[in-house]
């Protein structure tokens, strides 16, 4: 378990996270990962697509992490300071979860029209590791469009968690579930730098 493994409780000790949160109904699964990070020393940041606002209120986030959350590509908590840029630039680790099909596709073909993908458009990932983890209904996960935009994105660099299988909010059974909380942290801090 994440909190019991003080070497990958070391490893987001005072790194710069930004966790992005996309529109899907395994979206309340991220307040205990934010929580984590948060309790465990990182300095997180949040960004959420409009859609992940109808599946958990951006004022969660903001209390878990101590920061606004960015919702919009227009905020700016500094209005002088491009922050999309400034954070990307200065991050030292991101997880998008859940990543849905609409984000896979935008990440892969270079979209950026939203807080999450805009701030991913600026991130450098030959310095910054990105991870992905994606989660949808089980026909969204099996359409031939995601398999190759999940090819695309691990060509171009993106670390993806493979989702899980089982019961799913559409009342059916099938891969497409958001992995566990501590699954998905574990799979950040392993891309961390050990420092």
């Amino acid at each position: 378990m994440f909190a019991g493994n003080q070497e990958l409780l070391d490893r987001v000790r005072s790194k710069r996270l930004l966790v992005g949160v996309c529109g899907g109904i395994a979206a309340y699964k991220m307040a205990g990962v934010v929580s984590t990070l948060a309790q465990a020393g990182a300095e997180v940041h949040v960004a959420m697509t409009a859609c992940a606002t109808e599946f958990v209120g951006p004022l969660t986030f903001q209390a878990l992490s101590g920061r606004p959350v960015f919702q919009g590509v227009f905020d700016q908590f500094d209005k002088a300071d491009p922050q999309h840029v400034r954070l990307a630039s200065s991050l030292d680790g991101v997880l998008v979860a859940p990543c849905t099909m609409n984000m896979l596709a935008k990440l892969a073909h270079g979209f950026a029209d939203d807080a999450v993908s805009t701030l991913l458009a600026a991130v450098d990932r030959t310095k910054t590791p990105v991870v992905l983890a994606p989660s949808m209904n089980a026909a969204m996960w099996e359409q031939s469009s995601t398999t190759r935009n999940c090819k695309t994105l691990r060509e171009d660099g993106f670390v993806l968690v493979e989702p899980g299988a089982g019961w799913q909010a559409c009342r059916t059974e099938g891969v497409g579930r958001l992995p566990e909380p501590d699954t998905l942290l574990e799979a950040l801090a392993e891309v961390l730098p050990n420092t």
